[in-house]
């Protein structure tokens, strides 16, 4: 699997247009391949797991879409963007890639070949209880930092010191858990600075901490995930997946029925 060119510049996986957002067509051992390359030469590079909440949000905000459109690798997280894909493109995608499954198998990699990792967001008991449960389950993982989310605009003297941790530490891959479009608007900012590759993987943080639950396998290969997480905590997603999945739903039909009323 080729990386690289011929001028030594990095060839991420090609990207489509799924609702006038670019999104990368790629599977697990493609999107780990090209992260853990990145990684490996502590190149700075920003991935982030799409699922339909943050397309939507992208495809109706042109700030937030332009963000993206610099982003290395937009992968499908939610079923409902594989699907589109496939059904738009003629893609064969067999599985999305879902961002807390992309972190296990990221430090998995990580803990096998020596790639340091360093953990930002959320709050300081979910951040902390991650990373221990991160170095017990890979006990050779070398978790390089770890540190909560201020949940406020950071001063230009605390940006800084927070990029110097980061790169002083030597980690190359950085998971962002500040929630969409937070972690990604955090990403495209530090695009330059950071010299890892930041990989915004939202829930996961939440997930692997043990402070919730993640849906059933079944539920998210049948693109149900959704529904469990609506379950949850239905007064606070209700809207972000009642609305925005219907909206999702007419604006692939529109692009299905006028392709061209999108940049493709």
């Amino acid at each position: 699997m080729q990386t690289m060119n011929h001028t030594g510049v990095m060839m991420w996986p090609p990207k489509y247009s799924v609702c006038g957002v670019k999104v990368s067509s790629t599977g697990y051992d493609e999107a780990l391949h090209f992260i853990m390359s990145a990684a490996r030469r502590r190149t700075g590079a920003t991935v982030t797991a799409l699922a339909v909440h943050g397309l939507v949000l992208a495809s109706r905000s042109s700030d937030f879409r332009s963000r993206l459109e610099q982003f290395d690798l937009v992968v499908p997280d939610g079923q409902p963007v594989r699907f589109a894909l496939n059904l738009l493109y003629g893609q064969t995608l067999v599985d999305r890639v879902y961002g807390p499954e992309l972190m296990i198998r990221l430090c998995r990699q990580a803990a096998e070949t020596g790639v340091g990792v360093y953990l930002y967001g959320s709050y300081p008991e979910v951040v902390e209880k991650l990373r221990l449960n991160l170095e017990q389950r890979f006990p050779h993982l070398k978790v390089a930092g770890s540190e909560p989310s201020l949940f406020r605009p950071l001063t230009r003297k605390e940006d800084q010191a927070l990029v110097d941790r980061v790169n002083d530490s030597g980690a190359g891959v950085v998971f962002l858990g500040l929630g969409c479009p937070l972690q990604e608007t955090f990403a495209h900012e530090h695009r330059e600075s950071i010299k890892a590759v930041q990989v915004c993987v939202g829930a996961a943080f939440d997930f692997y901490s043990g402070h919730k639950k993640m849906a059933p396998v079944w539920m998210q290969r049948h693109g149900l995930e959704w529904l469990f997480r609506l379950m949850q905590e239905p007064r606070r997603l209700w809207r972000r997946y009642l609305v925005t999945n219907s909206i999702f739903l007419i604006k692939l039909i529109v692009q299905l029925v006028q392709p061209k009323r999108f940049w493709v």
